[in-house]
């Protein structure tokens, strides 16, 4: 049995969910925040049988897709405020950061 963690952007979050109901995968969605543009993420946790990993990777690769979003730069640590223009950069967010982990036991009570 496995555990797949996928980060995925919340634009993509009821589009892969239907989807994994669709194809009979239970999932557990948590909402989380993205470390590198502090934005609003969500995870799915979804357990299945070893079999079945390539299919869900598969559902998740066709439901997140990446777009470009421009984000404006944070202020140097240390430096002149005053002289510093945050000018946005265009930068690649969304797809899908996924993780296949072993799992020893399950237990559903």
């Amino acid at each position: 049995m496995k555990l797949i963690l996928a980060v995925i952007q919340d634009q993509d979050s009821n589009k892969l969910m239907n989807a994994l109901v669709d194809n009979n995968f239970r999932a557990t969605k948590l909402a989380s925040t993205g470390g590198f543009l502090k934005s609003g993420n969500t995870t799915f946790m979804i357990g299945t049988e070893d079999i079945r990993v390539d299919r869900a990777m598969q559902i998740i690769k066709e439901n997140c897709r990446a777009r470009d979003q421009l984000v404006a730069p944070v202020s140097p640590m240390g430096g002149n405020a005053d002289s510093y223009v945050p000018y946005p950069v265009e930068v690649e967010v969304g797809g899908a950061t996924v993780f296949v982990l072993p799992v020893e036991q399950f237990h559903h009570f």
